[in-house]
């Protein structure tokens, strides 16, 4: 009687497969080179991880000690990732920076990979993307009031406002990775909002037309993070079948198969229902200005973009090519830069560096908490009012985020001298900043910690 000890020692790793093979080889009595053969036949191909880093290219220059501790790390763990066995090409922006452990994607980098997705590659923060709206030669400040009652930020609690279109209602229900009560509930519950960390609701002018503009940014919120994490599962047991030496966080969903196939159906059902939930905030903000849209951009800046049988894993990079952006009605895209800075637009060609893509903002040099540690000689109050001098700044929670403020960031100038030093992308308007709203530090008022409070 053929055991899995037995496939084992004929070099296999154990696997589910191993359930069906033994049954199969003994109720045909396989042995020898029958077993063999048959075991050859049914067995998965095992990727192994490359030896040696597939080549990427380093769009990045550092300027400084700090900036040259990040760029050997990003570069560090951009060519750990790169030995990844789906991966043929991949690319840094100027504004990369670490985001985990060596081998996991950082922010501004750009991962290829041949019928594979990879969901860590796109992080839990779905389709983070970009809108613009032109409203004309509106009050900024009116805009900004109007837009502080209308949208919502991180993690506080509210009621649902505003109804999800039933279109998307129905795609969300068709699909084996989004039909589950949980996903559902955070459709509804999240439609209308905007999350914490660095997104935000932005108001300014334009350079060239001198009218009021809204620029908002934000991802799916929850509804994307559980897509992310039933994604995740699904990539660990694919890997454990097909690559286990690769790494966890690295692991892949093959494109061909059945559940390749429907995750990427969801990530398109979570691309729509992000735009939708841009143009929502959007639209109601006007609506109550009784002003008319002039013109809109909307592009992702964290997502996968499929090019025949190749997957571009963006996490943190602007799309310029055509072909990732089929619903775009203008070559513009917009990347944004610092709260005191400019938001760019700008439009560029496909190149063998970008791969084409451009930076997706400023990025940082340091983590959020070093950034507050190495400012812990001054109050928040007096931080926030030595950066946002003359702008009209404000934190939705009601509580400062220093690790929000323009020096948490890379420098703006730097950034954009290298954006014309490697060709990413050329500058066409700017958005001149009035002021923004943020989450700000909403964990301080967090529903579960006033709960735990209160008992």
């Amino acid at each position: 009687m053929i055991t899995g000890k037995d496939i084992i020692k004929l070099g296999y790793r154990p696997g589910k497969w191993f359930k069906e093979a033994i049954e199969v080889a003994n109720k045909n009595n396989l042995k020898g080179d029958e077993l063999k053969g048959y075991l050859k036949n049914v067995s998965p191909v095992v990727f192994e991880p490359f030896t040696e880093s597939k080549p990427f290219y380093t769009n990045i220059l550092a300027e400084n000690e700090t900036e040259e501790n990040n760029v050997a790390i990003v570069i560090k763990t951009m060519t750990e990732l790169m030995k990844t066995p789906t991966m043929v090409n991949g690319a840094l922006m100027p504004d990369a920076c670490p985001t985990g452990g060596i081998g996991q994607i950082p922010v501004g980098g750009i991962a290829v990979a041949q019928n594979a997705i990879h969901p860590s590659m796109h992080s839990a923060d779905v389709c983070c993307s970009m809108m613009m709206s032109g409203i004309g030669k509106t009050s900024p400040k009116e805009v900004l009031d109007i837009a502080q009652k209308v949208t919502h930020f991180g993690g506080l609690e509210k009621k649902a406002e505003h109804g999800l279109p039933q279109v998307l209602h129905d795609k969300i229900k068709g699909n084996r990775f989004l039909n589950n009560p949980k996903s559902i509930a955070l459709s509804q519950q999240h439609f209308g909002t905007q999350g914490d960390g660095n997104h935000f609701l932005f108001v300014g002018i334009s350079r060239n037309t001198g009218e009021t503009v809204i620029v908002t940014h934000h991802g799916s919120r929850g509804f994307g993070a559980q897509l992310f994490k039933k994604g995740m599962n699904t990539a660990e047991y694919f890997r454990k079948e097909i690559s286990p030496e690769t790494l966890p966080v690295n692991a892949w969903i093959p494109y061909e198969t059945e559940e390749g196939k429907s995750y990427w159906e969801a990530l398109q059902i979570v691309r729509e229902w992000t735009k939708a939930n841009h143009s929502v905030i959007h639209d109601t903000i006007i609506k109550k200005l009784d002003s008319e849209i002039t013109n809109r951009l909307w592009n992702e800046h964290n997502f996968v973009f499929k090019d025949n049988d190749l997957f571009y894993h963006a996490k943190g990079a602007t799309p310029l090519d055509k072909k990732f952006l089929p619903d775009a009605k203008s070559d513009l895209r917009i990347v944004p830069l610092n709260m005191s800075e400019p938001i760019l637009i700008i439009k560029g060609e496909t190149n063998e560096n970008n791969l084409g893509f451009a930076p997706h903002g400023a990025g940082r040099n340091i983590s959020r908490k070093q950034h507050i540690w190495e400012n812990k000689g001054k109050t928040k109050e007096e931080l926030f009012k030595e950066e946002t001098a003359n702008l009209d700044v404000r934190f939705f929670s009601g509580h400062i985020d220093i690790s929000e403020l323009p020096s948490a960031y890379k420098n703006a100038h730097s950034l954009r001298n290298q954006m014309d030093f490697f060709k990413l992308g050329a500058v066409e308007d700017e958005i001149i900043p009035y002021g923004c709203i943020m989450a700000g530090d909403w964990q301080i008022d967090a529903p579960w910690r006033n709960k735990k409070t209160n008992k």
